[in-house]
Parts: structure tokens; sequence; C-alpha cells
């Protein structure tokens, strides 16, 4: 099994080099060796861990939560319970994050159906709502 350099890998997994290194800094990915030089060497299988962080990131979990993911894929003792329950807060927060766009949505349908989109923006009921002090 042949080493990759970092370039290698990051042109292979479709990622930056730069992106590399930030997630060595945060242990989600770690060189197997270092030449002589410095010059970073990686595994094969290091682009199926890039794979495994592209997918969960795409699902929404944050980097904390995905280093959790990996030490449990790590270890095949763990016990699924533990990743059933980081999925399900997952969702809970997803819910969460919908019902706060959901909201916003709804404020800004309400602002934009009082604008009659023309005139100056000294008349605008958007601007004028943004500008209104609360008090």
């Amino acid at each position: 099994m042949r080493d990759l350099t970092i370039g290698n890998l990051a042109k292979q997994s479709g990622v930056s080099a730069e992106t590399l290194r930030y997630y060595e800094r945060r242990g989600l990915i770690t060189p197997s060796q270092r030449t002589a030089s410095g010059y970073r060497l990686y595994q094969t299988d290091a682009s199926q861990r890039l794979r495994f962080i592209r997918r969960a990131q795409a699902l929404g979990f944050s980097l904390d939560e995905i280093s959790e993911l990996l030490s449990l894929s790590d270890d095949p003792n763990q016990s699924a319970a533990a990743v059933k329950q980081l999925t399900r807060t997952k969702i809970q927060d997803i819910d969460l994050r919908i019902r706060d766009l959901e909201r916003m949505k709804q404020g800004l349908a309400a602002l934009e159906t009082h604008c009659p989109g023309h005139g100056s923006t000294r008349d605008c009921p958007i601007l004028g709502a943004l500008n209104r002090d609360d008090d």
C-alpha cells in the first residue's frame, strides 16, 4: 500500500490541502507518517475517512459530532445506540432550525406584502420595519 502526499490525497478526495491540515488539527484525520523533510503522508484508506467526513457534513453534522461518529466507527465494539442518539439529537436540531427558518420566512413575507416595490427607499415599509425602535 503506497502512502499519499497531502496534495495527492486532496486531489483524490476533492478537498483542499488546507482543509486536510484543518482536519488534522481537529483530530479527524492523521498522517501515517512524515518524511524527513516534513511532508505529510497518508495511507490510502484516508480517502475513505474523508468521504465519511464529507457525507456526515452533508447531513448537517458538525465537526465535533463527526469526531464522535468517527470515534464510534473506529471501535466496532461500541454500541450502535450511541450513533442512533447522535442522529436523533441532530434531527431535533434540524427541526428547531426549520421552525426558526419558517418563522423568518413568515416575517419576511409579511413585510414583503406591505412593500409596493416602487418609490424611494425613504417610504419603504421593509426598511421602516427594520429601522423601527421597539421601545
